[in-house]
């Protein structure tokens, strides 16, 4: 018995389809933001190399290299981050630099001052 392998043609896109244009349209202010598909941490930050103090944020997403904290203010661009979070009798501390962070879209984000911030970990 021999087994049959379908044949696989490539596929090409007319962009200037206008029922594609139009599902286009319908997406292109989709913010997305990951939240809601990790169990948030409570964390604690640092900011810069040498910061002493801690600043509360919240964990709400995290996979392979980066990790998205939500909090109640800025953090520049480019800004060295030390994340501190608890497991249980330690804690596990991990660095990373902003790369990317903006102002919340949600309402519950404008209304309590939510800024999100995607962290690259070394």
């Amino acid at each position: 018995m021999t087994a049959h392998k379908p044949h696989v043609k490539g596929n090409r896109v007319d962009w200037s389809d206008p029922r594609l244009q139009a599902l286009l349209r319908r997406s292109e202010n989709w913010k997305l933001d990951n939240r809601g598909s990790y169990a948030p941490k409570d964390v604690q930050i640092h900011l810069g190399w040498g910061a002493n103090s801690a600043r509360p944020a919240i964990l709400v997403w995290e996979r392979d290299q980066v990790m998205m904290l939500e909090t109640r203010f800025a953090i520049p661009l480019g800004e060295h981050v030390r994340v501190d979070e608890p497991l249980g009798e330690t804690m596990r501390t991990v660095w990373g630099i902003v790369a990317e962070g903006r102002e919340g879209f949600r309402a519950e984000d404008r209304e309590n001052g939510v800024h999100l911030h995607w962290l690259h970990l070394r």
